[in-house]
């Protein structure tokens, strides 16, 4: 079993960053593919970025390119999400996911992943 937990959510005004933070515990992290992913209010979780096992390779939404970076560290067990130029409408509860290898699918998608963080709120005021 994958334990992952996020941290590092808040509330900032549009324009400033955050640095969201998921640990993962249980297995070994080398393996996993990480994903982030963020849900608003009323509407579906949606894919925000994910790495590969060995931190080399990154994907993003087309909302997000350019403004935030994901990155992992391995020997800590911990992916990062470090969000800049961040505007009102980025506001949502952001989840880690951990696939467990299998690499079924495509990573954009929920499906992909079989372990998931609690979420952490990000708010960002106008």
């Amino acid at each position: 079993q994958v334990q992952l937990v996020e941290s590092g959510g808040g509330l900032v005004q549009a324009g400033g960053s955050l640095r969201l933070s998921c640990a993962a515990s249980g297995r070994t992290f080398t393996n996993y593919y990480m994903g982030w992913f963020r849900q608003a209010p009323g509407k579906e979780r949606e894919f925000v970025g994910a790495v590969t096992w060995s931190g080399t390779t990154t994907a993003y939404a087309d909302s997000v390119k350019g403004r935030f970076t994901i990155s992992r560290t391995n020997a800590k067990n911990t992916v990062y999400l470090q969000m800049s130029s961040l505007k009102p409408e980025d506001t949502a509860v952001y989840y880690c996911a951990a696939d467990n290898g299998r690499r079924s699918g495509d990573l954009r998608y929920t499906s992909f992943y079989d372990y998931w963080g609690q979420g952490t709120q990000v708010t960002v005021s106008s």
